[in-house]
Formats: C-alpha cells, structure tokens, sequence
C-alpha cells in the first residue's frame, strides 16, 4: 500500500462551460505519452465534472501521473475547467464541482489522516488549479494541519 502525503488539486487547463470527461483526459495524456497503468493513462486519481460527477481514474494503489516529484506519495483531482474564454487562468469551479471537491477531499483525509491538501501551483510553475487551495480548504472547514 502506498503511503499518501498529499492529496494535489488540478484544473484541466479547459475554458469554462466545456465539457470534458476522464476520457477526454485519457486520451491527451496517451498522446503526451503517458503510461498505461492498470489499462488506464489518465494520469489523476479523479476527474470532477462540471455537473460535479465524479470519475474515477487511476486506482489508489497506482501512483499518478500529476504531479511531478510527488506522484509516489500524493492523489491527484482534477476539475474540469480553469481558464476562462480568452484561456486566461480563472477560478471557474461550478457549484455541483465546489460540493464535489470538498466531499472527496474530506472522505481523502478520513482514509489518508496524514495527508495535506495543496493545489498543483505548490509544486510546479503553474497557475493550476486556478484558485488559492488553502483558502479554499479553511472556508470548508479542513484543518490547518491538513493544508501545505
């Protein structure tokens, strides 16, 4: 069993309103080469739609392919959007998508008490997830300790 320090929230760097599925995410991440694990490439833990249904990718057990440096230890969500129409980095997590991430990343602490929540930007040069994650974490109530 791994041992899951951090639970990593992405965007999928989509403008906002479009629709996206886990399979669209597959199907990029094949053709930038990623490795097929367990029949899927995808490379988060979780894709949360904009309607906030939540699909499953990689199984825990599996390391991800979202973080570089901390895929060994980490869960990767991704939410669907992030850009606005011009492409420009933007908050633009649906409500259904907001309610989604804070019960997933809540059941994720409850199954991983050591874990620490962070957005992507924390460990990459990137403006993703497109929103402040430790703000986010306290107006849900999660733990300081929980919050990198």
């Amino acid at each position: 069993m791994r041992k899951i320090e951090h639970i990593i929230i992405h965007c999928s760097a989509t403008p906002e309103g479009r629709h996206h599925t886990l399979a669209d995410i597959d199907r990029w991440h094949k053709e930038r080469g990623f490795a097929t694990v367990d029949g899927i490439t995808v490379g988060y833990h979780y894709v949360i739609q904009l309607d906030g249904t939540l699909e499953t990718g990689r199984p825990h057990k599996r390391a991800g392919a979202h973080a570089r440096g901390r895929n060994r230890n980490s869960i990767g969500i991704c939410y669907i959007g992030g850009l606005d129409k011009n492409m420009k980095p933007k908050n633009t997590l649906t409500a259904a998508q907001k309610h989604r991430l804070e019960i997933t990343v809540k059941k994720l602490l409850y199954d991983y008490p050591q874990a620490k929540v962070s957005g992507h930007y924390n460990w990459a040069s990137k403006d993703c997830p497109c929103f402040d994650v430790q703000d986010w974490c306290k107006s849900v109530g999660i733990q300081e300790k929980h919050i990198t």
